[in-house]
């Protein structure tokens, strides 16, 4: 196709043109999306072991991509951050929306704030890395971080109308427990059998019956 043909916008009036995405931006090449993709991927796992300490040069490098590559498609480090704890956020709610549909509403519910806690250590540190770059949790990661809590809510929901979970508390409060034992566990560094024990006493709070406390258990 040519460069002329190419540029040339629809003439549907409000439509975007074929070779935009919507708010004008053209769309990437395939090469670019992977390389972006594995910025992201990369950035993950470097920033939610390193934190703050970490650099965008070695994002770069274990990347396979220039440190010019990283800045192209997140101009600042901040930026680099933010998409990475989106992701993370998006990731996670993606994995409470497929348990919407469990045929055990209360182990899934149990089982996924598990899994929260136990994931808490990586995205705190690259949220603390995020405001040490000059960034905050507004905009994206803040709508991300909302639809991860709706998600839960749900689970919540589904749990108590199974009768796994009390009726007498709602998402606030559990919300409050998750990010309270979340941070205990990830500051604290509490051994895998500890973060168990922790989780099992709050889950006998919130159970309907002490025995679904068993969902805090490691699986074998």
């Amino acid at each position: 196709m040519s460069e002329s043909a190419m540029s040339t916008p629809d003439s549907t009036p409000g439509s975007t043109p074929a070779n935009r995405e919507p708010g004008g931006r053209r769309p990437q090449r395939a090469d670019a999306r992977t390389n972006r993709e594995r910025i992201l991927n990369v950035a993950d796992e470097v920033f939610g072991k390193g934190g703050e300490s970490a650099s965008t040069e070695e994002v770069a490098r274990l990347a396979g991509v220039g440190i010019a590559t990283v800045f192209r498609h997140f101009p600042t480090k901040a930026a680099l951050l933010e998409a990475v704890l989106v992701q993370r956020f998006d990731r996670l709610r993606e994995q409470a929306e497929a348990l919407f549909d469990a045929t055990d509403p209360g182990t899934a519910f149990f089982d996924f704030f598990s899994h929260l806690v136990a994931d808490a250590a990586g995205k705190i540190a690259i949220a603390e890395a995020l405001l040490d770059a000059g960034g905050d949790h507004s905009g994206d990661a803040a709508q991300a971080s909302d639809g991860l809590r709706r998600a839960v809510g749900a689970l919540l929901q589904h749990a108590q109308r199974a009768g796994a979970v009390r009726d007498d508390v709602e998402l606030p409060e559990v919300y409050a427990l998750l990010v309270a034992t979340s941070r205990a566990s990830a500051l604290a560094r509490l051994e895998e059998d500890v973060r168990h024990r922790m989780l099992a006493i709050v889950f006998d709070g919130l159970a309907t019956s002490p025995t679904r406390s068993k969902a805090a258990a490691p699986r074998s």
